[in-house]
Formats: C-alpha cells, sequence, structure tokens
C-alpha cells in the first residue's frame, strides 16, 4: 500500500503522536479516575485519545484517497514557523513578565496587541496597522470580557507599573 498523500499522512502522524505523548503523560502521571469520578488525567487521556485516533484516520484516508499532485510536502516555511511560535513565546513572557531578567508583566492587552502584530508578521501578504489594530482590538476587548468579566480570572490586565485595577 502507497502513500497517495504526503501532507496527510505526515499531518495524521503528527496528530496520532502528540495524542499518544498527552495521553500516556496523563495517565502516568496523574490519577484517571473513571466516568463516574474524573481524576486530573481523565480529560487529557480521552482528549490525547481521540487525536490518536484522528490521527489514525487521516493516515488511514491519506493511504486510500488519491489527490491530484499526490500531496507533496514542499519546502518549510520559516518565516511563518517563527513569527507563530515566538508570537505565543513573547505572549507568554508579556503576559506573566520574567523576574529573571526584571521584566514586569506587561498585561493581557500589551501581550494580545504584541502577540497580534508578530502573528501578523507571517502572513506573505504585509503587515497593515489597519489589520493589526482591528484584530489586536476585537481579541482584547472579547478576551478581557471573557476572561476577566465573565470568569473572573485573576491575571494581570495592564502593565504592572501603571497600577490599575
Amino acid at each position: 500500500m502507497s502513500i497517495k498523500s504526503q501532507k496527510d499522512f505526515a499531518s495524521g502522524l503528527m496528530f496520532a503522536v502528540t495524542g499518544a505523548v498527552f495521553a500516556w503523560n496523563s495517565a502516568s502521571g496523574y490519577t484517571v479516575g473513571s466516568a463516574a469520578q474524573m481524576g486530573p488525567g481523565y480529560f487529557p487521556l480521552v482528549l490525547g485519545l481521540v487525536l490518536v485516533m484522528l490521527g489514525g484516520f487521516i493516515m488511514f484516508f491519506s493511504l486510500v484517497v488519491e489527490t491530484p499532485d499526490g500531496g507533496v510536502i514542499g519546502e518549510l516555511a520559516w518565516r511563518p514557523l517563527f513569527c507563530i511560535l515566538g508570537a505565543n513565546v513573547l505572549f507568554g513572557v508579556l503576559l506573566g513578565g520574567l523576574s529573571s531578567l526584571g521584566l514586569p508583566s506587561m498585561g493581557l492587552i500589551a501581550a494580545i496587541y504584541a502577540l497580534c502584530g508578530l502573528s501578523l508578521m507571517a502572513d506573505t501578504t504585509g503587515f497593515t496597522l489597519r489589520r493589526w489594530l482591528v484584530l489586536s482590538s476585537v481579541l482584547a476587548a472579547g478576551s478581557y470580557l471573557v476572561f476577566i468579566k465573565m470568569l473572573n480570572l485573576q491575571m494581570p490586565v495592564w502593565p504592572a507599573f501603571l497600577n490599575l485595577y
């Protein structure tokens, strides 16, 4: 049996391996419990197993369904990869601060604006100020409403040096 879509096979393999690692880690690191009394490892275990099944289905269809170009994997897009991964790291650093370097928390709003700015640089069509402001403002307002107002999560919203509450 030959692989008819390399892209689908690679993505299915990625899903299956990621799901297996999550399932194994949750089963070995936490108490799983049962469906009636779920432990802290139950949900990650089930989610990991669902991810393994999804990966299996995708890999199966990559072996059975014919694609016009063979689903050949092209060269790796380095710029989008580094921009998206860097944006997530930057978001975490700005949200929580980095005490080892003396960087205080910049809060949720500044972290979202930085996340959106770096993420938009991954787009090949180019970064525009209008897209950045609209995307960041909508995401910041929605995140503030959901996480701060509705869920009452305790996280810094504004930079620590402003002392706004």
